[in-house]
Formats: structure tokens, sequence, C-alpha cells
């Protein structure tokens, strides 16, 4: 018996401790915080740059308490759970009452309350009573929901209601909070954010997450059937669109162009068009002139393929290539990086970028490399996104523009109509009450009252 209590007690204490406002209140500013820190703090950075900006010590602290993927974070989560415990807490709490108003068969009318009212009206009619409580009950069906007729000593009173259920309006704004954690809970939970970089004509089935730089497997695979880039007069890019294919047991399924802005969504995965790069190219075409005679020679290669060169002064072969190069903190932009062995036994380091033909002419050999041609080709770098709570969050957000509408626009409104006959007249008294918008009630009980009185 004892150890029931105490378990009874700790249920209690329990309840109590979720059904609190303060906690609301506590809990709302800890998240406000720590959005607050989110938005200081940049999330999913690479861990070079955290370190260069914070230092040894705080780079640790704040690895330690996942404060640079905080919406992911274990005590985030905890936080949203939290809320939504009280948020359902406090609301069942305060329910039943609500309840009883809203889903009882027969409402229970006290005539006395209304008769208090400051804002009643009151007139004099020379009908039958039986003439005037027909003519009354007809009214009021047209205009409430709700209503019945009840014999008193010296007459009857025709009481009515309607909109007894917009007293669930606050709790469906309740339900719409609930629905917005549990969705914020299930995509910090289950969902995930990485990055992929797919070649022209290529394949690929699987990501690399952003958080932790694992390798996550896809349901399906995905294919850039074609890249293409346009650009300004100053060289920057205006537009790239990747046209992606999405591949299921070894078909197509879908396929669509997309670009930046306009992502493809499959499977509640969003594919979005985040950057893109040149590709290694495997094979170039060089032009090789002679400073002295003036002759050019073409010459096909391949990256790595070693080739003769003309006038029997060796071999050249190039090693590198590289989207960007330095040279003497100058920015030459793609350049090839090459070797020039020479049967002397010479060895000569040789640059080609591609925006500058006659780069090679400084060098003052006796044969002028440039590049005349070379495949390119391009990647297209894909940000790959999943939120399964998203849906979650949107039916939230509709519910809640209900519960508003309802909760600030609608109300619980109840009318007693009470006839008494009073010698040759009878007397009539109109009263209404309302939970919310009370003057608009006034207006509404004035205007109805002038009605009856013109039947």
């Amino acid at each position: 018996m004892k150890k029931e209590n105490e378990s009874a007690n700790f249920f209690s204490r329990l309840w109590k401790f979720f059904a609190s406002i303060r906690l609301t209140v506590v809990l709302l500013l800890s998240l406000a915080a720590t959005s607050i820190i989110g938005t200081v703090i940049p999330q999913n950075q690479s861990p070079a740059d955290y370190f260069h900006n914070y230092g040894e010590f705080f780079y640790n602290f704040f690895s330690a308490l996942n404060i640079f993927d905080m919406y992911h974070s274990w005590w985030f989560q905890i936080l949203l759970l939290m809320l939504t415990i009280n948020v359902i807490v406090c609301s069942l709490n305060r329910l039943s009452t609500t309840w009883k108003i809203v889903f009882v068969k027969i409402p229970p009318f006290n005539v006395s309350k209304f008769r208090i009212l400051s804002n009643k009206e009151e007139f004099t009619s020379n009908r039958p009573l039986e003439d005037l409580r027909n003519k009354y009950e007809q009214a009021v069906s047209k205009k409430y929901g709700y209503y019945r007729a009840e014999q008193t000593d010296k007459g009857f009173c025709v009481l009515a209601e309607k909109g007894r259920w917009t007293r669930l309006g606050v709790y469906t704004v309740h339900l719409s909070v609930i629905l917005l954690l549990l969705g914020g809970l299930i995509g910090s939970i289950f969902g995930f954010e990485g990055f992929v970089n797919i070649p022209e004509g290529e394949t690929v089935n699987s990501i690399r997450l952003r958080k932790t730089e694992q390798i996550h497997n896809l349901d399906f695979a995905i294919r850039c059937d074609d890249f293409s880039v346009s650009f300004y007069e100053t060289g920057a890019p205006k537009e790239f669109r990747s046209t992606l294919s999405i591949i299921e047991d070894g078909r197509s399924v879908l396929q669509k162009d997309i670009i930046v802005n306009h992502p493809l969504r499959y499977k509640g995965i969003n594919l979005f068009q985040a950057n893109y790069g040149m590709l290694p190219p495997e094979e170039i075409t060089l032009n090789i002139m002679s400073r002295e005679t003036g002759m050019v020679y073409k010459k096909k290669m391949k990256i790595g393929m070693p080739i003769e060169v003309p006038e029997g002064v060796g071999t050249f072969v190039v090693k590198d290539y590289r989207n960007s190069f330095n040279y003497k903190g100058i920015a030459l932009g793609e350049t090839f990086i090459g070797i020039l062995n020479r049967k002397d036994g010479n060895s000569i380091n040789i640059m080609l970028p591609l925006n500058f033909a006659s780069f090679d002419k400084m060098r003052k050999g006796d044969l002028i490399f440039s590049v005349a041609d070379y495949d390119n080709g391009y990647y297209t770098g894909l940000q790959v996104t999943c939120d399964p709570g998203v849906l979650v969050v949107y039916s939230g957000f509709v519910v809640m523009i209900i519960g508003c509408l309802v909760t600030f626009f609608m109300s619980h409104q109840r009318l007693c109509i009470e006839v008494i006959k009073s010698g040759s007249k009878t007397k009539v008294m109109v009263a209404g009450t309302a939970n919310k918008n009370k003057l608009g009630m006034q207006a509404r009980v004035k205007n109805f009252s002038q009605n009856l009185a013109k039947l």
C-alpha cells in the first residue's frame, strides 16, 4: 500500500511539474536563447574553420555540447520533447471543464443571471403568450443552432445558444503547437543533410552527410544527364542548370532540370543545385611552336602519358590540372602543369594556363607550348536534404491558422428571451452573453430585440 501511495505521489508531482506555466516560460526562453546562439555561431561549418575562429578550448567545449550542429543535438531535442509534453499536459489539465460545456446534451440555463445583465433589452407587447411563443421560437431557430422553450409561472422563456464548439479554439492552437514541435523533433532526429558531386553522364546512389562526413545510401540512384552553365560578360556565372534523372530498378522514373532555388523533390528527399565545377580533362591538344623556325606542331595527348616532342628535343608529359593556380601571387585560373624531359638530361616544369595562351613565351625556351583544345566536362554539386517532419510542420501551420480564426473571430453566444404576463400587457426581456467580443454581442442582442418587437 505504501509503494502504491509513493507511486501515486510521484506521478502526481510529475503531472504537476509538466502542468506548470512557469515550465512553459522557462522552456520557451531556453529555446529562444539557443536559437540566438545557433544564429550567432554558424552551423555545420568545417572543423578547421571552427578551430581557427574559436581556438582549441572553445572548439572542444562547443563540440562537447554539439553547438556546431545545435538543432540536431540531444539537449535541443530534449527541450522540444519537454515543451511538447508540457503543452499536452496543460491542455489536458484544463480540458475537462471545457469538455463539459461543449459536449453537454442539455445545456443548463440560469435565467436569473440574464436578468441582472446591464445590457438587456426590454419592451412590451399586446399579443397573446402562445402567439408570441410560436413567433419567438421561429425567430430563434433561424439564428441559433440550439434552442428550447420552458414554461414559467408567469409566462415562458426561450433559451438558445450557438458556437459552443468555438471554446475548443484555444485547444486547436495548442494542437498546432504540438504538431509544430513534433515536426521539428521528427526532423531533428530522422532528417539529414548531405552533398554529392555527380559528373555529367554518371550515376550515384549515395551521398556524404554534412555533419559526420559519413556515406549515406539512398533508396534510388541519381544520374546527371546534362549540365550547362552560362556566364555574364564579367565572367561570373549567370545560371547553372542540371538535368537529373531518378533511377529505380534500372529505369528512369523521373527527370527534371534544376537550377538554384528550384529543386527536385522525390520521396521526401530534396535535391538542390548548390555548385558546380570542371572535371580534370583526360585529353588535350597542344600547340608546340619552334621559336627558331616559327613552325607549329599539333599534338594530342592524355594526361599522365608522355609524348615525343618535335625536332628531337625530348618528351613532354602533363602531370596535373588545376581549377585555379597562382604563380608569384598572380591568379592564372585553370592551368595544366607539365614536365619537359630534354634529351640532355634536364627537366623543365612548364605551366600552361588556359586564360594566357602565350604564357610559356616568358620561359624563353626553344619550344613554346600552349593549349589548343581540351575535352572539358563538368560535375554538378547537389545539396541533398530530407526532413520527414515537414508535413507535420505544415499541418501544424494550417491547424494554427484555423485555431486562431476560431479563437479570435468566433464566440460561444447564449441568448435568453423571457416573456411575463403583466396585467393586460406582456413584458419581454432579451439578454445575451458571449465568452468573447461582448460589445458585438450587445449589438446583436439589441438588433434581435428590435426585430422581435416588430413581430
